[in-house]
């Protein structure tokens, strides 16, 4: 996404170790985050259904319906990661409408690779056409 730059060298970059948490699913929001560096798995149950690279926003949802995390997010790798408030998030919206635009690209393009995922899961298998039952005679041959 384009808003990375927005972000990138600000001094409240968290880092995150290998396999720890950024958040939990279920938990109360108080951020969404800008990838910085690093590759994040977003986690429901034990399946990791994402990974976010740099440049993707995680959390996003939470902030925006304010409902409990839908999703678990782990640090694939050390990461660095930007978070946004609330309040900044509201600023930034207002503010700067490119970053608005790249939260609802982010969420759009999100959603259609779930569609896709379902889709293909739940695609009816093909079905073969039955071939018309084999005589038990044989084939006679036709001499010219």
């Amino acid at each position: 996404m384009g808003s990375i730059h927005l972000f990138r060298d600000l001094p409240e970059i968290k880092i995150f170790a290998p396999g720890e948490y950024i958040f939990r699913k279920g938990e109360t929001a108080h951020a969404m985050y800008m990838v910085i560096e690093g590759e994040i798995e977003l986690v429901v149950g034990r399946v990791a259904v994402e990974t976010a690279l740099p440049g993707s926003f995680i959390g996003e949802m939470a902030l925006i319906d304010d409902a409990p995390r839908s999703a678990s997010a782990r640090a694939k790798g050390e990461c660095r990661v930007f978070p946004i408030d609330e309040a900044r998030f509201n600023t930034l919206v207002q503010e700067t409408p490119s970053f608005a635009l790249d939260v609802m690209k982010a969420l759009a393009l999100r959603l259609r690779r779930t569609n896709e995922k379902i889709a293909s899961r739940h695609a009816a298998p093909r079905r073969r056409v039955a071939s018309p039952a084999k005589s038990s005679k044989r084939p006679t041959r036709r001499l010219r």
